[in-house]
Formats: structure tokens, C-alpha cells, sequence
């Protein structure tokens, strides 16, 4: 059936056993469930832009009239941030179920959880750049909301960083900067990354995550 957002279970939380049920495997990736209507929204948003795209154009895109959208969204607003909380429900819900998959030590965790972060930003490429590019058109409220719910993924690399540094397996000198770098490395992908590209995946994932651990000094 098709999704608008999830709830996240945040009982995946960091340091801890690693949970076995209940957890998505955070590496697949399928189709993400969106509705027609957001579906057609975030074609057109990628494509367009939100300020060059109409209500009628993701109306046509949806196979809906004009009225026949507004009984799912109100408006072109509404569309920008059900996308946009889909994004972070899948986000956050894979970050969590990666970090609680690697166990205790902040090693595995770091890895994981940048690992993650990479994978999304490749195959979730478009939705992602939806939600970078387009903050600046949310209304103050929705915005606020969606910075949230993004420094929440920040602070999840902050937090296993300052463990890594604290139990001596990262020597940065500066764990919140090399945290920051991290992420917006791993954010920055999905304006290059093309699966048709001479990289795969997997060897992005391998090259970014030893740039990674470097930025923390891991040992």
C-alpha cells in the first residue's frame, strides 16, 4: 500500500545489543512506497523545481484533476512537506536500524550509520535532493519541523564520534567539525552519484567510508 510518511520506532537507539526483529534491512532499497500524488509531486519537483511547478502539472502527472488533487493535498506546500517527511521517515528509520544492526562499539556504529547515510543519498537520490534543495520554500513552521528531524541525523553522528574519541578509537582533536564533514560529505552524493556510473555502489561506499574514517582519525 502506498505510503505519505511512517512512524519511527526509535527503540533502535545508539550503544545499544544489537536488536535481531523489527528492524528493516536498512541496505535494500525497492521502490519507496509513495502515493501517486506524491509520486507525480516529486517528478515534477526534481524536474522543475518547486517555484516552476504548478498544481495543474502535478495534477496531470497524478492522472487527477485539479479538484480531485486537492482532496489529498490542499496545496503545493502540503506536497513539498509530505515528501519531504517521507524522506526523513525513511532516513531516520534506516540510520537507526543500521546503527542498532553494528552492536555496541562506536567503531561498528560509525560505520554503519555512514555507510547508511551514503546508500540513502545514492538510491534515494532524488527524494534527497528534494529536501536539501527546497528548504528555503517551506513555510517557517514546516521548516523548523524538517530542520529537526535532520540535525536528529546529525546529532546521531555527533554522538558516535565524541564515543569513538572518548573510548579512544578516533583521535580528531574535533569531533563535532569532523562529524559536520562526514555528513555533508555523505549529503553532497546525490548531486553526482548516477547508477550508470563507473562506480558501483559498493566501491563508493568502500572509498567514502575510508575518507570518513579519516576525517575522524580512526585507528
Amino acid at each position: 500500500m502506498p505510503v505519505e510518511s511512517r512512524a519511527i520506532d526509535r527503540s533502535a537507539m545508539l550503544y545499544r545489543e544489537p536488536m535481531t526483529t523489527d528492524l528493516p534491512d536498512w541496505r535494500e532499497y525497492r521502490e519507496q512506497g509513495l502515493s501517486r500524488v506524491l509520486a507525480a509531486a516529486a517528478s515534477a519537483f526534481v524536474e522543475r523545481g518547486y517555484d516552476g511547478t504548478s498544481i495543474r502539472e502535478i495534477a496531470s502527472r497524478a492522472g487527477l484533476s485539479v479538484p480531485g488533487l486537492y482532496h489529498h493535498y490542499p496545496s503545493k506546500q502540503a506536497l513539498l512537506v509530505g515528501l519531504t517527511d517521507a524522506v526523513m521517515d525513511d532516513l531516520l528509520t534506516r540510520s537507526y536500524a543500521a546503527s542498532a544492526s553494528a552492536g555496541q562499539g562506536p567503531s561498528a556504529q560509525f560505520d554503519a550509520i555512514v555507510e547508511n547515510l551514503l546508500r540513502f543519498h545514492m538510491f534515494r537520490r532524488e527524494s534527497s535532493l528534494i529536501a536539501s534543495r527546497e528548504t528555503e520554500n517551506m513555510e517557517p513552521d514546516a521548516r523548523a519541523a524538517y530542520i529537526a528531524r535532520r540535525d536528529e541525523q546529525q546529532r546521531m553522528v555527533d554522538d558516535v564520534v565524541r564515543a569513538g574519541v572518548a573510548a579512544g578509537v578516533f583521535d580528531t582533536p574535533f569531533p563535532e567539525d569532523a562529524s559536520r564533514a562526514v555528513v555533508t560529505m555523505c549529503v553532497a552524493v546525490s548531486t553526482w552519484y548516477r547508477p550508470d556510473g563507473p562506480l558501483s555502489p559498493d566501491e563508493i561506499v568502500r572509498r567514502y567510508l575510508a575518507v570518513a574514517r579519516s576525517a575522524v582519525g580512526a585507528r
